[in-house]
């Protein structure tokens, strides 16, 4: 949970794909905005942060970047009760506090066609002046991992980025981990006890002009080879609960876990 004394860093949200694996849904709304019961993904990963006491969030967008911008300016009409004076005098009152009340988030325009390196470099000049590091993760996956203790576990490391590393369900690239150190990479190998990056980084902010000097570039790709080159990327093993919205049984998988009243990624969530 949140300690109350820590300032926490923002956390960067890439949301500007298309989810072509998921286009039944995300014909009409961007995967981040697809929903797990009454609200979108991306809402439940901004609570997980949240309970940790982050409050500032910058979202990369780019594809239908319009339905962010219309769920974040009209988020407190949406989560309370409202009385609308109408006629010249126009007024509202809500009726409540929202939990999310004290949330500073920024929507940053990082272009349709960008590349994820492109658009955390794009969206790297939201970033406060004292900021030495930010949190970065993706817009789809939802995890019940330990933020403050990621964050802590990257500063011990003395490296530029830490990832998570997760368990997959044996269709992505696999990590090769010497211990906290990532090793190498293999492509989409079945699952065994291996791990990939789940997202939920850790990125320190020397990291954007040493890697990621174009923006034409793949997060994923050569900033990752580099930084793993020169012996600056570290990974902490989650072996908790993550699991990805790629595909509609994902999307019913999720939903159904939700309405259960068992999601495993509120573990940390406080009301």
């Amino acid at each position: 949970m949140a300690d109350e004394t820590r300032t926490m860093p923002p956390a960067m949200i890439l949301c500007g794909g298309q989810g072509t694996r998921l286009r039944e849904v995300t014909e009409l709304l961007p995967k981040p905005m697809v929903p797990i019961g009454e609200q979108p993904i991306i809402w439940h990963i901004m609570r997980g942060y949240a309970a940790f006491g982050v409050t500032r969030f910058i979202l990369c967008l780019g594809y239908k970047r319009e339905e962010f911008i219309d769920y974040f300016l009209n988020f407190h009409a949406r989560s309370t009760d409202i009385t609308v004076q109408l006629g010249k005098e126009r007024s509202i009152v809500y009726h409540g506090e929202a939990f999310e009340a004290d949330w500073e988030v920024t929507l940053a325009d990082t272009g349709v066609e960008t590349m994820t390196g492109g658009r955390v470099r794009r969206a790297s000049r939201y970033l406060a002046p004292e900021d030495r590091e930010f949190f970065l993760t993706y817009g789809d996956g939802v995890a019940d991992i330990d933020v403050a203790a990621l964050l802590d576990f990257h500063r011990a490391s003395g490296k530029l980025l830490t990832i998570s590393a997760v368990h997959p369900e044996g269709r992505f690239g696999e990590l090769e981990l010497d211990g906290d150190r990532v090793s190498g990479f293999k492509e989409k190998a079945p699952r065994t006890g291996s791990f990939i990056n789940g997202g939920f980084m850790v990125v320190d902010r020397t990291f954007i002009p040493r890697y990621l000097d174009r923006e034409d570039c793949f997060l994923e790709a050569a900033p990752m080879h580099e930084v793993m080159a020169d012996g600056n990327l570290a990974a902490r093993r989650h072996e908790g609960f993550w699991q990805c919205m790629d595909t509609p049984r994902e999307h019913r998988m999720l939903n159904d876990l939700w309405n259960s009243g068992r999601a495993p990624w509120t573990r940390y969530w406080r009301e």
